[in-house]
């Protein structure tokens, strides 16, 4: 597998790794600038050259997913015999300055229920680097059509079509996917927060509704069996106007209040600028 698949392949399995890029030659060096490798903490795909130059690039790579680094980090590297080296010499005579990205897990989300709210939210949210999953038991809800305008950002939508016991389509998220249950049916969002309080999928847990209609399902959560402490798992009313400070009730405006609430506390590794290392 070349670097390109095995980053594709590292993406898709939610695998945390280290692109690591020639980003300048000067001079003589093994690989020509932009040769490429893919490190995780137990493996490698691709080639920056080999020798010292590669396994010094390893080995840091591998300290930043130790560290749980999200800094891309750059890093010169005096391919000279007169150089200090750990892993054997280099006399090359050139200069070569790598630059390592940590390449993080795209957070989940999953949306149950594409009414009006659900529709602005995904809309809102297919407009980020994160995987999305649409979950409705209504056929129409779903429909190729009304979808389309999702599919345009860079959001990976997953579409789980389900006419009946949509809460078996938790056991189908990655770990750590970021909830939210607002169906057209009371029964389905009980049925749904019930499945989802017994697992261990879900990041967090949010559900749309009124006061009242969480004082009912609070009581009924509880008759299912479910403690005082795991109930309080469940954050509600998802964007809250008290802290979005947005109080319409259109659902663009309600789903943009939910929107910055969730991605004011998604935690992949995000890039920035980086800083250079001698």
């Amino acid at each position: 597998m070349d670097w390109l698949r095995a980053l594709q392949h590292l993406r898709d399995t939610r695998t945390l790794c280290v692109l690591v890029t020639v980003a300048e030659v000067r001079g003589h060096a093994p690989r020509e600038a932009g040769a490429k490798l893919v490190v995780t903490a137990t493996e490698t795909w691709g080639s920056v050259g080999g020798g010292n130059l590669e396994e010094a690039a390893v080995r840091r790579a591998r300290v930043l997913l130790a560290d749980g680094t999200a800094t891309p980090v750059t890093e010169r590297h005096d391919l000279s015999d007169k150089a200090p080296l750990e892993h054997g010499v280099q006399c090359c005579g050139g200069e070569v300055t790598l630059l390592l990205e940590p390449v993080g897990v795209l957070p989940s989300y999953a949306i149950f229920g594409m009414g009006h709210v659900g529709f602005e939210l995904a809309l809102l949210l297919g407009r980020h680097d994160l995987d999305l999953h649409l979950v409705d038991s209504r056929a129409d809800q779903l429909d190729d059509a009304r979808l389309a305008p999702l599919l345009t950002g860079p959001a990976d939508v997953h579409v789980h079509r389900v006419s009946v016991l949509p809460e078996l389509v938790i056991a189908e998220l990655p770990r750590g996917t970021h909830t939210l249950v607002l169906t057209h049916d009371h029964a389905e969002d009980l049925a749904l927060l019930d499945a989802l309080l017994r697992s261990d999928v879900p990041g967090s847990i949010g559900l749309i509704g009124s006061s009242a209609k969480w004082v009912r399902f609070r009581s009924k959560l509880a008759d299912l069996g479910h403690t005082a402490d795991e109930i309080a798992r469940i954050r509600t009313p998802i964007g809250d106007p008290a802290v979005t400070g947005i109080h319409s009730k259109k659902p663009a405006a309600i789903a943009l209040g939910v929107a910055a609430e969730l991605l004011s506390v998604r935690s992949p590794l995000l890039v920035s600028e980086p800083r250079v290392e001698r």
